[in-house]
């Protein structure tokens, strides 16, 4: 069980970027970044003790695995064999089931003035998933980006898709992310149905809500009457990206001037704009509300295991899988 030594965090960086992380749940505790003035501040929604870090349960900062997003029911066939992983929600296995590697503690394989290796071994069986993973995230600053590498290997078939959930709010205060500008490249995103599950169906944006392709303030549509946005609270839901861009998505804080952009070689961006945040979370801020921070996560397409047309996420012995996202903050 982990306990409040695991959450101790360790920091690293520089004068344009200071980053924190804690081996529990190979978690990003921190991210402090200055504004155009030169004043740095928190931009990782977070908790402020152990004890904050140890409750949660909405995956503050978590390395998320072994598969991130939802999964339906919870069951999926690996090679006509079928595996069945616990649900965290009525309808799906959410973000690796209840014990993911959000809840494991990692170990600490390096760490110095610029960055962190963590390792974790999930055992053959670990929440049902076939095969014993070796998956290792290191974290490194370079300048004002922080770029987040992963890899695994794996002794059985098994799907596998880490991604990172941090929470960002870059007024540096707490607050609503509303007047946060995004965009996104993406022509398309992935409806939902049924408890956010993916329906299969690989939707335009154009002429919809989703259309983030030139800068909107996140909280201009969010309140629309678009049955996808009252599913998800807001925007809650897979972008897919554009072959070939360089950079996945931006956000603007303009009271502030703090930018953060997204650069993966990941297929798909899931964008949560906090809206089942619901005043029961205490963070460092204060009562998280509805609104209050927005995740951008890249990541292979949710559910996949369940469509045969999404791109796989499925590992074999002697595959290595590899990720990188950057976090690349900056000022307007």
């Amino acid at each position: 069980m982990p306990d409040v030594r695991d959450c101790e965090i360790l920091e690293f960086g520089g004068p344009r970027l200071q980053v924190g992380v804690m081996r529990y749940g190979a978690r990003i505790a921190s991210i402090r970044v200055p504004d155009r003035d030169g004043m740095p501040g928190e931009v990782a929604v977070g908790f402020d003790d152990a004890e904050g870090w140890l409750s949660d349960a909405s995956f503050q900062g978590a390395t998320i695995g072994r598969v991130a997003n939802r999964i339906r029911s919870g069951r999926f066939s690996v090679d006509g064999t079928e595996v069945m992983v616990p649900c965290n929600e009525p309808a799906a296995a959410l973000h690796g089931g209840p014990d993911g590697f959000s809840q494991h503690v990692w170990d600490l394989e390096s760490h110095d003035d610029l960055g962190a290796v963590l390792r974790l071994r999930s055992p053959d069986g670990d929440m049902g998933f076939p095969g014993e993973l070796d998956v290792q995230v290191a974290l490194r600053v370079h300048g004002a980006d922080l770029v987040i590498d992963y890899t695994a290997t794996t002794t059985a078939p098994t799907p596998v898709n880490l991604t990172n959930h941090t929470y960002f709010n870059l007024t540096g205060t707490g607050g609503s992310v509303d007047r946060h500008l995004v965009d996104i490249a993406a022509d398309a995103y992935l409806p939902v149905g049924a408890g956010l599950l993916p329906t299969g169906e690989l939707a335009p944006v154009a002429g919809t809500a989703f259309d983030l392709r030139t800068p909107i303030a996140v909280g201009a549509r969010w309140r629309a009457p678009d049955p996808q946005l009252v599913a998800g609270r807001g925007y809650d839901h897979a972008f897919v990206l554009r072959d070939g861009s360089a950079v996945a998505a931006r956000v603007v804080e303009p009271v502030t001037g703090r930018t953060l952009t997204v650069v993966t070689d990941q297929p798909a961006l899931q964008f949560y704009s906090g809206g089942m945040l619901d005043g029961t979370i205490r963070a460092r801020t204060g009562l998280l509300r509805q609104g209050d921070a927005f995740c951008l996560e890249a990541q292979g397409f949710p559910d996949a295991v369940h469509h045969d047309h999404f791109p796989s996420v499925l590992l074999r012995p002697g595959q290595i899988y590899t990720q990188r996202t950057e976090y690349r903050f900056g000022v307007h």
